[in-house]
């Protein structure tokens, strides 16, 4: 069961109504679509300085994130195995409602990544996979903001912005040249750091489906079948990528 929408995040940027997220996921689409044909007779961009910097602040943003996550749930005495919404606007229920409200705006960031890929004409890297994650997530945490901002989604946000210290710190490394490439020995990693993240979430929330754990199932059902699709598509990508494409 869905609950009612939470009256403290409402009024924040973004999250009353669907339809600017609508409209930030329809122009991605169109970019998407559209933006390798305008780049197809422009040179290609650089951008070293650009995606050094952006990539820097990414990595400031998830370690905020994750100290956030983690420092708010010990002083709140969170459960990482049940942990209902706290709704009040104590100080500690609006600290985890308002980093939860970060972590979804990073989600709408974080389509830079594409952005920058089309103007560096890295085409092939805009997969089904990049597209279809940067832009469900999207949705994903306007919901989560929306209706539960707090409970068990701290547990998806803590991980996921800890994965992302790693994963924004490995492409600044990459923005720096073709000198750093011996240095990234350890991309194959990182994928697998990416895949237990999403063992981890997938674990969690199918352990509260079969617990009493006064959360509503609707969000925990959701959040375990769209992991399981990640992990399908992220476990074809590494086979393909350091197995298949090794041999």
């Amino acid at each position: 069961v869905f609950c009612f929408p939470d009256p403290r995040t409402d009024p924040w940027p973004l999250v009353y109504s669907p339809a600017a997220v609508t409209l930030i996921f329809t122009s991605y689409l169109l970019l998407v679509a559209l933006g390798p044909s305008c780049m197809r007779r422009r040179r290609r961009l650089e951008l070293r300085a650009a995606l050094l910097a952006y990539n820097l602040a990414m990595v400031a943003l998830s370690s905020y994130m994750f100290y956030e996550f983690l420092v708010t749930s010990i002083l709140a005495n969170y459960s990482y195995l049940c942990q209902p919404v706290d709704y009040s606007r104590s100080e500690l229920g609006m600290r985890m409602a308002r980093v939860c409200w970060w972590f979804f705006f990073s989600k709408v960031i974080e389509l830079l990544d594409t952005v920058f890929l089309i103007l560096r004409k890295k085409q092939e890297q805009v997969t089904f996979l990049h597209v279809y994650h940067h832009g469900s997530m999207l949705f994903n945490w306007w919901s989560g903001v929306k209706y539960v901002p707090g409970g068990q989604a701290f547990f998806i946000g803590m991980l996921n912005s800890f994965v992302h210290i790693f994963m924004y710190g490995y492409y600044a490394l990459a923005s720096l040249g073709p000198r750093m490439r011996r240095h990234l020995w350890w991309k194959r990693y990182l994928t697998i750091l990416q895949m237990c993240q999403f063992v981890a979430i997938a674990a969690h929330s199918c352990y509260n489906l079969f617990t009493e754990c006064p959360f509503p199932d609707g969000f925990n059902t959701a959040v375990f079948l769209y992991i399981l699709s990640l992990l399908a598509l992220f476990l074809r990508f590494y086979y393909r990528t350091y197995v298949r494409g090794k041999r």
